[in-house]
């Protein structure tokens, strides 16, 4: 009798395998079909998974703002703590939109379209003047001279066409985005935010299930950690951006110096990526100001923008993100630049937390190792 129960495992055990290889070989003869299922599949479910990714943003600041109304002696606003502060992060958010579009976003774009409209005059005219000076001047050496002669018949106008940019811009939003999409999104984002409390304590109860103590409470813990990493650097970036950006377009506005919007909303956009993303700004504002201001408002520029981020660094970025994540600048660098080569500039901007929280997986792995080594002995 157990013979006959083993040789019917037998069977269907390669009955089994024999199916998967059809299925696989099935899979990789209509690759293309298959890729398109999957890519259609991904293409519905799109707004669902933006909605979580915005509920899980909004999180933080929906906890602190339901916490704090939970306090209230009002019953009926401790009651309705979670959806009134909902209602208030979005409320937040939709005002800054209205702001950033109404009043932001046209100063930027103006400096934009006047400086890309005015591009190729500003790049003869640096030519000439390059070309005027004495042949003994320190910027007439022959690297300087080799690299302006093998860019001085390029027409640099082509490259910064404000129709085709904004043809680029109008067709990624269209690819990518719709009312329809935009609406499901945060309609799913609202019921995450609503229900977060089951939510949690589902994904809580299968992990417990599905992993042995040890694991559960590790998962558990790097989760926690996790989140405040993120929540904490993207906060605190953010808000520093802000203050930056601010505080570079005023001096740079006091200073006359031309697109001082632009150059402000730049520095402060990129000063969100840590040490590259200053020095990158700062480089192609330096660049700008020297073709539209020349060399001396150039050089101004530059040491004025130095002290401000000095200031930043060691006074208002502190105060704000508090205690610090910890890692050295290498490990930063080495992040971003990874981040950056496979995922762009969301993978330059994220790669700062992603590193935090495997440096502590590490760190624990190592001490771990170290604690099982010493019991051991």
């Amino acid at each position: 009798m157990n013979e006959i129960k083993n040789r019917g495992k037998k069977w269907m055990y390669w009955f089994a395998l024999g199916v998967a290889i059809i299925i696989v070989y099935k899979a990789l003869d209509n690759f293309n079909d298959v890729m398109g299922v999957f890519g259609k599949f991904f293409e519905i479910i799109t707004p669902f998974l933006v909605g979580i990714f915005i509920s899980y943003l909004l999180y933080m600041p929906c906890k602190k703002i339901e916490e704090s109304f939970a306090k209230s002696k009002l019953k009926l606003i401790a009651k309705r703590s979670r959806a009134l502060s909902i209602l208030i992060v979005y409320f937040i958010i939709l005002l800054l939109l209205i702001i950033l579009i109404n009043f932001i976003l046209p100063v930027v774009l103006e400096s934009v379209i006047d400086f890309m409209n005015n591009i190729q005059s500003y790049y003869e005219t640096t030519i000439n003047n390059y070309n005027n000076l004495s042949e003994d001047d320190i910027l007439k050496s022959e690297i300087v001279k080799d690299a302006i002669q093998s860019i001085q018949n390029v027409d640099i106008k082509q490259y910064f066409k404000i129709d085709k940019i904004f043809a680029y811009i109008i067709s990624a939003i269209d690819a990518v985005t719709s009312m329809f999409d935009i609406f499901v999104a945060i309609i799913v984002s609202v019921y995450i935010l609503a229900g977060r409390t089951q939510i949690i304590s589902f994904l809580k109860k299968m992990a417990e299930a599905m992993f042995n103590e040890r694991i559960y409470k590790n998962i558990d813990k790097y989760f926690n950690n996790s989140n405040e990493i993120f929540f904490k650097f993207i906060a605190s970036q953010f808000l520093d951006a802000i203050i930056v950006g601010i505080m570079v377009t005023i001096a740079m506005t006091i200073m006359g110096i031309k697109y001082a919007p632009l150059l402000g909303f730049l520095i402060g956009l990129f000063n969100m990526i840590p040490y590259i993303g200053a020095i990158i700004a700062v480089g192609i504002s330096a660049i700008i100001t020297l073709i539209t201001g020349g060399l001396s408002q150039a050089i101004w520029m530059l040491i004025v923008v130095i002290i401000l981020q000095q200031v930043d660094a060691n006074i208002i970025n502190p105060k704000i993100i508090g205690q610090s994540l910890k890692i050295s600048p290498l490990l930063v660098i080495f992040a971003i630049t990874v981040g950056g080569a496979y995922f762009g500039i969301i993978g330059m901007f994220l790669a700062v937390p992603a590193i935090a929280v495997f440096r502590i997986l590490i760190e624990d792995y190592i001490d771990y190792k170290i604690k099982i080594k010493g019991e051991t002995i």
